[in-house]
């Protein structure tokens, strides 16, 4: 880092990793970064925000990666919001899919600059001057089209293009001329907490201005802290971190939320009069709309891992179609499931979703002496799984919909035969179609007489699967009515198709 002064100080460039799931944002970290995640992500999803430290040529910068499933949205927004610079990560061998729009959109919405990482470029199939038709069509022009935006053709695999990388992202910091102060109260962005069973709440920050040390008090608008131990992204102690610098820091009375601003405090009363105003915002009642006539209610009581995940599952949960069936989370916390959640669940007959958490050993035990009290309890490793499943469950409690189709006409010339509730008759085929096994609707005078199945159909004394307007045909009715010369009888078939919210 090269001093100007300390309120003029050149600082390393924040940089968030963006694009559609599969395309390699992780695995492209790994090799910029030279270094491999010790734990594979769930279906190959990062589930987490977390930032990293690279240095190439002497010169440090700092790595956002966002997670890519769509119920991220609102972290990847986050993630954006802190960073200097955007690599939009684009499969070479695949093409430009919705969430690659959506990364564009986001990098577009904060106003920083773009890069295009063109990854799998090993790949035979791999075509990246397609890509860049594609992306110039949704307004993102490179410059090998004549436009202003960066590109760099990679593959994470091989480390092809890397280097090259590298000096693009260099090359935009310097061009943008990041600066940051040194001499004024550390302040930043939380990037990530969570609830660690042995720590206690675990945050990651991003230091934006100032120099974060040992013993500091810092607060966000919901929590505070006075600072334990500090790690750098390896998880060795540190006694403080400078700007663009991610931090891992204990001490926090409560897990903070992703993406609120911090800043230190000379005494704990000072961050305590910004926590109280906080909280005075927050004190307004939860309310829940009654639902109208026809209307459903499914209650949950959600549980994770880390607070970015509830936040990005409550949102998108929330974001369900409710017309039908209306979804209320009556408690929503970051921890392992226990006794207290059981009650809740008990109490609301409702069911508990756990995400990327354990169920306590005391719940267990206590729902095996009691069956009758039994609660169900889901747990997932994947949020697409997660809310795949709340919305299946929401549509199964539905009646499912009747699907009526027309099929064809016939008018009654004859009734050759009737015994209990079949008849045979003779008649012509006047509009549409007909098929073996078709519903019957019997018509008089326009009005609705009866109704019943068509059991057999024939055509000259054979048996026929099928006739079409103007075939005379030989019906073996099945119904709660008697035939007469001159009826007409329509015939139609019924689904049932399953609700849909």
């Amino acid at each position: 880092m090269v001093k100007e002064n300390k309120k003029n100080l050149i600082r390393p460039p924040v940089v968030v990793v963006l694009g559609h799931v599969d395309h390699g944002k992780s695995s492209l970290l790994e090799a910029i970064k030279d270094f491999r995640i010790t734990a594979k992500e769930s279906g190959g999803i990062t589930q987490h925000v977390g930032a990293y430290e690279a240095e190439y040529k002497g010169k440090k910068m700092t790595f956002v990666d966002t997670p890519g499933h769509e119920a991220f949205s609102a972290m990847r927004s986050r993630g954006a919001e802190v960073a200097d610079i955007a690599i939009l990560v684009v499969d070479a061998a695949d093409s430009v899919q919705p969430q690659t729009k959506e990364a564009i959109n986001v990098i577009k919405k904060s106003e920083i600059p773009m890069i295009v990482a063109l990854n799998k470029i090993d790949k035979d199939t791999a075509d990246p001057e397609k890509i860049k038709r594609e992306l110039a069509k949704i307004d993102v022009i490179v410059e090998s089209l004549g436009g202003t935006i960066p590109s760099a053709e990679v593959s994470a695999k091989t480390k092809k293009g890397i280097n090259e990388l590298l000096e693009l992202i260099l090359l935009v910091a310097e061009m943008e001329n990041l600066r940051a102060d040194t001499d004024v109260p550390a302040e930043g962005i939380v990037i990530e907490s969570y609830l660690d069973s042995f720590k206690g709440p675990v945050a990651t920050l991003i230091v934006k201005n100032g120099v974060l040390s040992k013993k500091d008090i810092i607060g966000t608008h919901s929590t505070l802290a006075k600072i334990k131990n500090l790690e750098d992204f390896k998880g060795s102690n540190i006694d403080q971190a400078l700007p663009s610098q991610p931090v891992v820091v204990l001490g926090f009375e409560k897990a903070p939320w992703v993406g609120e601003k911090f800043k230190t405090y000379k005494i704990i009363e000072e961050a305590t009069a910004g926590l109280k105003t906080a909280e005075e915002r927050n004190q307004a009642p939860v309310t829940f709309i009654p639902p109208t006539e026809g209307q459903k209610i499914m209650n949950v009581v959600l549980k994770v891992d880390v607070v970015g995940s509830l936040e990005a599952i409550d949102t998108v949960l929330k974001n369900l179609p409710q017309d039908k069936v209306i979804l209320r989370i009556l408690k929503s916390e970051v921890g392992d499931i226990n006794e207290a959640d059981i009650k809740v669940a008990e109490r609301c007959k409702c069911q508990i979703i756990g995400f990327r958490v354990k169920i306590n050993s005391g719940v267990l035990q206590a729902m095996k002496k009691d069956n009758e009290k039994r609660v169900k309890i889901k747990t997932f490793d994947v949020i697409y799984d997660l809310i795949q499943d709340i919305r299946q469950t929401m549509e199964r409690s539905l009646e499912p919909e009747v699907i009526r189709q027309d099929v064809g006409k016939v008018k009654t010339l004859i009734v050759f035969w009737g015994e209990k509730n079949r008849q045979i008759v003779g008649g012509k085929v006047i509009a549409g179609e007909l098929r073996k096994g078709l519903k019957i609707e019997v018509f008089r005078d326009e009005e609705k007489v009866g109704s019943g199945k068509m059991i057999n159909l024939q055509k000259n004394k054979k048996d026929v699967d099928r006739l079409i307007k103007g075939d005379e045909c030989g019906i073996l009715f099945e119904g709660n009515s008697k035939i007469q010369e001159g009826d007409i009888l329509a015939f139609y078939t019924e689904e049932r198709k399953k609700g849909e919210l």
